[in-house]
């Protein structure tokens, strides 16, 4: 795995073990509905639906969302087995997540 990476994995398992972060994504539609979340992350490798789902939601709501990693990867840093959605549950994980997740758009090619 690259380096860069690992900021964002990193903060999500970080993020996981304080218990601000719910995966799953029916966990994740409610934290968007409620405006709970303050970041969504979505794998790359889950299905067109439910990134359009993901997508219209946390556009509607205002809500940061990105498409990274692969659900074996999400899942493995949420100490579960494969996750396809997160929703980040505080301001401060949130914005260190959005800062890296932003450095890392402006990395790649």
């Amino acid at each position: 795995m690259i380096l860069k990476n690992n900021k964002i994995y990193s903060t999500i398992s970080l993020c996981a073990r304080a218990r601000r972060l719910c995966s799953g994504n029916f966990s994740v539609e409610r934290a968007v509905k409620t405006q709970s979340a303050y970041v969504v992350i979505v794998a790359k490798d889950a299905s067109d639906n439910t990134k359009k789902l993901f997508d219209q939601k946390c556009n509607y709501y205002g809500i940061p969302y990105y498409e990274y990693g692969t659900k074996d990867e999400l899942g493995k840093y949420t100490g579960n087995e494969m996750r396809t959605s997160v929703a980040i549950l505080d301001e401060g994980f949130g914005n260190q997540i959005i800062k890296y997740m932003n450095v890392n758009e402006n990395m790649e090619v």
